[in-house]
């Protein structure tokens, strides 16, 4: 046992159309979306229990930052989503766990980063137990982790995205119940995709929970209901409909009505930065933009270009002249991964 590596990866996920329809207030919902490196990396060093030592040392890489955990009494401190991972599963008396996360993602990019985080590390913990969950169990059971253990605003879409990977369409009968149908691409199709697309991080991050409060509010007392939210169900049909089709053109138009509809919701949902980009996408003739998640006044957006790579990259050197990140985009044939490594 000394020396063994538990080893983790999840995907984080972008043009996720018919997002909002997710959620227990919309009750009922259709989200297609995609699956992509940047991804979340998890390590867990396994050893024997030694007293006097702690059972638990959690490192988050991406802050710098490593502290002890006394399994038989967590509390929420600096990073309530890991803490309440580990608290959540059963894992053998006799070991002691280094956890070290990583994730090559900005920080509340709007790409369901947290959830590939919770994903990764209870698809991780759970190889330290005596059967295994599946992919979609670990997806319901991060789900719930934000919702219930956090109490955190949270749509069911981003957990699902990072256990299977690939692009899906996601239907949710009745809040939190899914089924999820993979969208199949062969491989021309697959890099067609990916070489088209672009990603872009305005430079600060957002708060998703936030934001669905005030969506919330504006939707009033039957937001079931809502035309809004029914246009967003619609729109992850259409997009589903154009990827298998391999009409960009059409899947592009998809991602424009589907940002429209988001700024519908709220006038928060698209903040000034991500106007100016896509008015810089529009000027390069782009396809289509998609402010990736919630949407706020941080985060990502995806945008879909046309089939000419100089086009392109002079599209991402005008928006870095402006200050904006482009991120590499790697689409994400799978989902979780776990395996272990004896070193």
């Amino acid at each position: 046992m000394t020396g063994r590596v538990i080893n983790a990866v999840a995907p984080t996920r972008i043009c996720d159309v018919g997002g909002w329809t997710d959620t227990w207030f919309a009750r009922r919902g259709r989200v297609f979306n995609l699956a992509i490196a940047p991804q979340v990396e998890v390590q867990i060093t396994v050893r024997p229990a030694v007293d006097g030592e702690p059972r638990i040392v959690i490192r988050a890489e991406n802050y710098n930052e490593a502290y002890p955990l006394d399994p038989t009494h967590i509390l929420y401190g600096k990073h309530p989503l890991i803490e309440a991972a580990v608290e959540e599963m059963n894992w053998p008396d006799d070991i002691a766990i280094h956890v070290n996360l990583f994730s090559s993602a900005p920080p509340g990019a709007s790409m369901g980063t947290s959830a590939a985080v919770s994903v990764a590390l209870l698809g991780a913990l759970d190889a330290l137990t005596e059967g295994r969950l599946s992919s979609h169990d670990v997806a319901v059971l991060a789900h719930s982790l934000e919702t219930e253990r956090l109490g955190l605003e949270c749509g069911v879409q981003d957990q699902l995205a990072s256990a299977y990977g690939g692009a899906n369409l996601i239907h949710m009968t009745e809040y939190p119940r899914t089924t999820v149908t993979p969208i199949h691409m062969p491989d021309e199709l697959f890099w067609d995709l990916e070489q088209r697309l672009m990603l872009i991080y305005i430079g600060k991050p957002h708060n998703s929970s936030e934001t669905h409060k005030k969506v919330i509010a504006d939707l009033g007392d039957n937001p079931s209901g809502d035309a809004r939210l029914e246009r967003l169900r619609e729109l992850a049909l259409e997009a589903q409909a154009a990827l298998s089709a391999r009409d960009f053109t059409a899947l592009g138009g998809v991602l424009n009505a589907n940002t429209d509809v988001q700024r519908a919701l709220h006038p928060d949902l698209v903040c000034p930065a991500f106007e100016e980009i896509m008015a810089v996408a529009h000027d390069f003739d782009a396809l289509g933009c998609k402010v990736n998640g919630a949407g706020g006044d941080g985060g990502s957006i995806a945008i879909l270009t046309r089939a000419d790579m100089f086009q392109k990259r002079a599209m991402e050197r005008a928006l870095a002249e402006k200050g904006y990140q482009s991120l590499p985009v790697h689409l994400a044939r799978r989902g979780l991964r776990v395996w272990t490594t004896e070193v």
